[in-house]
C-alpha cells in the first residue's frame, strides 16, 4: 500500500501525524509501530477531507447553514444536520481523492470486508470525550461502498449531536477535521473493552474487562450486559468475575455484506465469553498499552476466529481514560507523626498508630 497526501498506511503513521489522521487512526498507527497486533488498514487523511470541503462550494454551504442555526432549537439543529449531510453525500469526491481510496482498498484484497471508522482531530483527547460522536460502519465490502461510507463518516462530523457537543464545549466547528480509517474486518469470536483502572473507584491496581460474544459494539453500546472480569494488575490474577446472560451477538453476514444481530443459542448464552487464559491475555495487552501511552487506557480488543490460538488477540483502539486519570492522586497519610511526636507516639503505643 502506497502512502500519499490523501492516504497513510497504519504502518506509516507516527506521532507527528495526529493532525492528518485524527485520534483513532493515530492510536492505530502508534500501536502498529509498537508491534501490537492490529488489523491492517489505512487512514484517509484530513487532507482528503479538506479537499472535499473545497470542492463544489461545500465549505461555504456548511458555514452558511451553521451561521443561521439557533443552537437552542433542537428541531432546527436536526434539520441543519440533515441539510449538511445531504450536501456532503450528494457531491462526488474529487477524482484524485476517490482514486486514492479505491487503489488503497484494492491493495488490501479484492472485496475484503472492512470497518470504515471516523477519526476526528478532536476525539480521544484527555480533556474531551468525543467517543461515539461520529460514525463507524462495519463489514463494508467493495470499493464503491467504501467510498460511500467515507462520505458518510465525513458527514457524521455534522450530526446534531456532534454540533451540540462542540457548541457546548466552545470548539469551533470548522476547525475540527475528519480522517477516516479503513481497516480489515475482524471475525470476532468474542470482543469488548478493557480499562486499566477500576472505573467504579479509580483503583489503578486493577484491570477491568467487559466481554461478550461477537463484535464489541454490543458492549460499547450497552446492547448486551457483558461478562465482567477484574484482574490484579501486578500479580496478573483474576480476582473477580461476573458471567452474564448474553442473549444477542453482532456478527458479519457475508451474503448481506454487513454486520447483523443474531440470537445466541441457549447453551452458549450463560457460558463465559473468555477463558481464563484469554482474560489474562487481554489484561497483558491493556497493561502494555498503558505503559506505552504512560496513562490509564480504555482499550477495545477482539479475538479473531480466523487466526490461530495465541495469535488471535487484536487491538482495535486505545484511548486515554478521561475520568479518574484526570483527578489528582491523594498522597497516603503517614501512619506516624513526624519529629519528636513520632518518638513519643511510638513509646506510648507499641502498635504505632493502630488502635486496638
Amino acid at each position: 500500500m502506497t502512502s500519499s497526501a490523501y492516504i497513510l498506511s497504519f504502518a506509516d503513521i507516527n506521532h507527528d501525524d495526529f493532525a492528518r489522521v485524527g485520534g483513532k487512526c493515530a492510536s492505530l498507527g502508534a500501536m502498529t509501530q509498537a508491534g501490537v497486533a492490529v488489523p491492517q488498514g489505512f487512514a484517509v487523511t484530513t487532507d482528503a477531507y479538506q479537499a472535499m470541503l473545497n470542492h463544489g462550494n461545500l465549505l461555504a454551504d456548511i458555514k452558511q447553514i451553521l451561521d443561521v442555526l439557533d443552537f437552542n432549537d433542537h428541531d432546527g439543529a436536526q434539520q441543519s444536520a440533515h441539510a449538511i449531510a445531504t450536501k456532503m453525500t450528494s457531491i462526488r469526491m474529487p477524482d484524485d481523492v476517490e482514486q486514492a481510496i479505491r487503489a488503497s482498498y484494492d491493495a488490501m484484497g479484492a472485496d475484503l470486508p472492512v470497518a470504515v471508522r471516523s477519526s476526528a482531530t478532536a476525539e480521544d483527547l484527555p480533556d474531551a470525550s468525543f467517543a461515539g460522536q461520529q460514525d463507524t460502519y462495519l463489514w463494508v465490502r467493495g470499493a464503491d461502498n467504501v467510498v460511500a461510507k467515507v462520505l458518510d463518516c465525513w458527514a457524521s462530523l455534522f450530526t446534531a449531536r456532534a454540533i451540540a457537543y462542540r457548541e457546548k464545549n466552545n470548539i469551533p466547528h470548522i476547525d475540527v477535521l475528519m480522517s477516516v480509517g479503513v481497516q480489515k474486518m475482524v471475525n470476532a469470536k468474542a470482543a469488548g473493552v478493557a480499562m486499566t483502572l477500576d472505573p467504579a473507584n479509580g483503583d489503578r491496581t486493577r484491570i477491568v474487562i467487559d466481554s461478550s460474544w461477537g463484535l464489541g459494539e454490543t458492549v460499547v453500546s450497552g446492547t448486551v450486559t457483558p461478562d465482567n472480569f477484574v484482574v490484579e494488575k501486578v500479580l496478573q490474577e483474576i480476582i473477580d468475575r461476573t458471567i452474564s446472560d448474553k442473549h444477542m451477538e453482532l456478527v458479519g453476514d457475508s451474503e448481506k455484506g454487513e454486520a447483523v444481530e443474531r440470537d445466541v443459542e441457549e447453551e452458549r448464552r450463560n457460558l463465559p465469553s473468555l477463558s481464563d487464559d484469554e482474560v489474562l491475555a487481554v489484561a497483558v495487552l491493556a497493561k502494555q498499552l498503558e505503559r506505552q501511552y504512560k496513562t490509564p487506557q480504555d482499550v477495545e480488543w477482539a479475538f479473531d476466529a480466523d487466526l490461530p490460538d495465541g495469535e488471535n488477540l487484536v487491538a482495535l483502539q486505545s484511548r486515554p481514560e478521561t475520568v479518574w486519570s484526570q483527578k489528582k492522586v491523594e498522597k497516603p497519610k503517614t501512619a506516624y507523626a513526624t519529629g519528636m511526636s513520632s518518638i513519643v507516639g511510638t513509646l506510648t503505643n507499641p502498635y504505632g498508630s493502630k488502635k486496638a
